[in-house]
């Protein structure tokens, strides 16, 4: 599991670290400004999307049955399957691709025409009152990317097919090439695009729409390698999409939830103030750094392991492996999280304060990361329990904590943003997502009868104390180091940073090997033996 998923979490290190390059280049460019927060909730709805038809429901319901095809009755089998469910989603996905597009030109089109007569337009809607500037620029936006959740979700599925193949570091690359396409429009194509931010923003959005091609065609030479011919097959009658579709339905409708969840309160948050949506998805995304290397790679990597074991009702390995895939997840993401939490503000400012980033800036984002970081053991966790239940082919009961704590999490947004704005948003997803964590767990327990967890509890206390500790020792090496020699140069914000976080990590691993942390040891021990492997003079 370490090798495997750490493979993937080295790909995913790398997909991560030009991901925060992209987010400086953004903040230099754009900042928190009413156009960042524009473009960002634009797309945030191909991206949904994406999760909804790829990395989601669709991918969570079409793996066992692609291993289980693989094991039962062959390759062929295996891959007219594969066949099928890809010539599906390119007919659903162009479709929904057209409707929305066209509904989206016709929408801006009445606009355009009503605001001209001094008339409402199509169907009441685009006069001058309706159709902000603000509100138009993201309907704008949202025209040219979403085509992308069609590119992203072709993306996500052949990701899917190669890693119950067994590959994890390749795919995990497309992230990475996503990256850097998206960094390129803009350094190279922006200032093409005209001298105002208003202009330059478009630019941005087509590099979205670059970047899922570059994130498509990567990984197909891999699969191509493993006896992938992309044949078209009528899925029309198809008994392996049937079964996809109604597996994939209860996820579905979770993740419409989610959606709806995530658009709502960005709507919303985009009324109260046209900072938030920028500044919160700032924290997003730093957050998102340790839940990708750690969280999404173990799950990632649990999916088809979990799904072979569940296929041969390997029930007692099920339950250990996902066990010491929750131990390592501990592990890593208790340390992180409190690092994001004390180190909120220096880190952001070193990343972020620049250009059209202001100190004010930082201020905010570094409120909505510090109120965010307490929820990413619980944000991980959830990802790597649904994998369970989708190994064990059920879709419906996280489906159904999903809906609940999407309520619980829409309720807690709109009663804190209002005073607490970004923080607000943070403290909401805290929650409810701890909340949902419990859910899951005692819905997994009635399934499998028993889950077996006793013996991570005492590492799990174990850790917890020394995340007290090591957080107040950054906390302390902060303090210090912002009274000795502050943060006016670009030396003394890493240093402002790296000396608490390195002071952490020290103590960490120093207080989990003396409280015999398993976890601790096993990553030594795997260092050790990679030290240790002959030369084999390649």
């Amino acid at each position: 599991m370490l090798k495997s998923s750490g493979a993937m979490g080295v790909a995913t290190l790398l997909s991560r670290v030009l991901g925060l390059v992209r987010e400086q280049v953004y903040a230099h460019f754009m900042g928190d400004t009413a156009v960042a927060s524009a473009f960002k909730l634009a797309f945030q709805v191909p991206n949904l999307f994406r999760r909804l038809l790829g990395e989601g429901a669709l991918t969570a319901a079409f793996i066992p049955i692609f291993k289980r095809k693989e094991k039962t009755e062959g390759e062929a089998a295996m891959w007219r399957a594969a066949h099928e469910v890809m010539a599906a989603l390119i007919l659903a996905g162009s479709l929904l691709v057209v409707v929305v597009v066209v509904g989206l030109t016709l929408v801006l089109l009445s606009s355009e025409l009503g605001a001209r007569a001094g008339q409402p337009g199509f169907l009441g809607f685009g006069s001058r009152e309706w159709l902000h500037k603000d509100t138009k620029l993201i309907l704008q936006l949202l025209r040219i990317m979403f085509p992308y959740l069609l590119l992203v979700c072709l993306a996500a599925l052949v990701m899917g097919m190669l890693n119950a193949r067994g590959h994890f570091f390749i795919p995990a690359m497309g992230a990475t090439m996503l990256n850097l396409v998206m960094i390129a429009s803009v350094l190279v194509l922006a200032p093409r695009f005209g001298k105002s931010l208003e202009t330059q923003i478009f630019a941005l959005a087509v590099g979205v729409l670059l970047a899922g091609v570059v994130q498509l065609t990567f990984q197909l030479p891999t699969l191509y390698r493993e006896g992938f011919r992309f044949r078209w097959v009528d899925p029309r009658g198809s008994e392996t999409v049937r079964e996809v579709t109604r597996k994939m339905v209860p996820g579905a409708i979770g993740l419409a939830a989610y959606q709806i969840n995530v658009l709502l309160i960005g709507g919303v948050a985009f009324w109260v103030d046209r900072a938030v949506v920028a500044s919160f998805d700032y924290a997003v995304r730093l957050m998102e750094f340790p839940q990708g290397v750690v969280g999404i790679s173990l799950a990632t990597y649990l999916l088809p392991t979990l799904s072979a074991l569940a296929a041969e009702k390997r029930y007692s390995d099920f339950r250990v492996t996902l066990r010491e895939g929750l131990g390592l997840l501990l592990f890593f993401n208790l340390l992180a999280s409190v690092m994001l939490v004390v180190l909120a503000e220096p880190i952001v400012r070193l990343l972020f304060e620049r250009g059209r980033f202001t100190e004010a800036s930082t201020q905010r984002a570094a409120l909505a990361l510090a109120c965010l970081a307490p929820g990413l053991v619980a944000f991980s966790t959830v990802n790597i329990l649904a994998r369970a239940f989708y190994a064990l082919g059920d879709t419906r009961t996280p489906m159904v904590v999903s809906i609940a704590c999407l309520a619980l999490n829409l309720v807690f947004s709109l009663w804190l943003i209002g005073p607490f704005k970004q923080g607000g948003l943070g403290i909401a997803n805290t929650m409810s997502s701890c909340f949902n964590v419990w859910l899951l767990l005692r819905a997994l327990h009635r399934k499998l009868k028993r889950l077996e967890m006793g013996p991570l509890v005492p590492t799990a206390l174990s850790l917890l104390g020394a995340t007290v500790v090591t957080g107040i020792s950054v906390w302390a090496g902060a303090r210090v180091w912002g009274a000795k020699i502050g943060h006016a140069t670009l030396l003394a914000k890493l240093g402002e940073v790296f000396v608490p976080m390195c002071l952490g990590v020290l103590v960490y691993f120093a207080l989990s090997i003396w409280l015999q942390v398993p976890q601790a040891h096993e990553i030594i021990d795997l260092a050790k033996r990679r030290l240790k492997r002959p030369s084999t003079g390649d």
